[in-house]
């Protein structure tokens, strides 16, 4: 018998106030120790899956589970418990402005530990060596590239050495070579700490390298999913036109909207 996964969404549906639906039966798994990507165009509802499984939002239906405890009831108390075994790595790393990056990267270990500075000074610098900015402690944020910033965003988000890692858009407006050693990073620290990561991307060469297994969203819906050699391959219609980066096919340029003459003509 497999074991429970680590991250499971069932049949999970979910609404802003609007009603107009952001997802809509949504069911995938994230296995212990695995790298996943949810791969889709912007606005596909790929962020709004990583919000749920933070706790961020509540799922309108259905059920999203991690570590085995079910969100749709747990209280606040019981949330914060379950988040600090979750670390994320926001779509522009989102570090702090006035702190140094040591400070940056040791933030977390001050606020949820009562460890000692000296222990603390040991693991920051433990954990920007991994990210290969150990040299980079003492400087601050807009002094730093943006794949630098990157790193020491992903040093911060495994600081306490999470269970559970995601990431929001991580190759966004890296170089070439910044994309390729965030990749290996993400990889690395994966398999180094035994942690389950989740990567929300639109960026399909670099993730299928790294990543084990692939859901494909769109319009708020699971429309593919599979191995990276499994997608590579795929004849579906959406997985083809994403992967080879076509501009015809199934997914659709324009938002849906009425027919273009008689919006044109509603405002004479």
């Amino acid at each position: 018998m497999s074991p429970a996964p680590l991250v499971e969404l069932i049949d999970v549906t979910f609404a802003y106030d609007d009603d107009r639906p952001v997802l809509s039966g949504v069911s995938l798994r994230v296995p212990r120790g695995k790298v996943v990507a949810i791969m889709g165009g912007s606005g596909s509802g790929k962020t709004t899956i990583l919000r749920l499984i933070g706790g961020a939002l509540r799922a309108s239906g259905g059920d999203v589970r991690v570590f085995g405890t079910s969100l749709n009831d747990v209280g606040t108390s019981e949330l914060y418990r379950l988040r600090r075994s979750m670390g994320m790595l926001f779509q522009f790393g989102a570090l702090f402005t006035d702190l140094t990056v040591f400070d940056n990267v040791a933030f977390p270990m001050r606020e949820r530990t009562k460890l000692p500075e000296p222990i603390i000074r040991q693991l920051v610098l433990m954990k920007l060596h991994a990210v290969g900015l150990r040299g980079a402690a003492e400087l601050m944020p807009q002094q730093l590239s943006g794949g630098m910033a990157r790193r020491v965003a992903l040093a911060r988000g495994v600081a306490l050495d999470p269970q559970l890692m995601m990431y929001d858009e991580p190759f966004t407006g890296l170089d070439p070579i910044s994309l390729a050693v965030t990749g290996q990073l993400i990889r690395q620290l994966n398999d180094a700490l035994g942690t389950s990561s989740i990567v929300v991307t639109h960026d399909v060469h670099e993730s299928l390298q790294i990543v084990d297994y692939v859901y494909f969203v769109s319009e708020g819906r699971i429309v593919a999913e599979g191995t990276p050699d499994e997608v590579r391959s795929s004849a579906i219609p959406f997985v083809h036109q994403f992967v080879h980066a076509e501009a015809d096919g199934p997914v659709r340029f324009h938002y849906p909207a009425r027919d273009y003459r008689q919006d044109l003509l509603a405002g004479q």
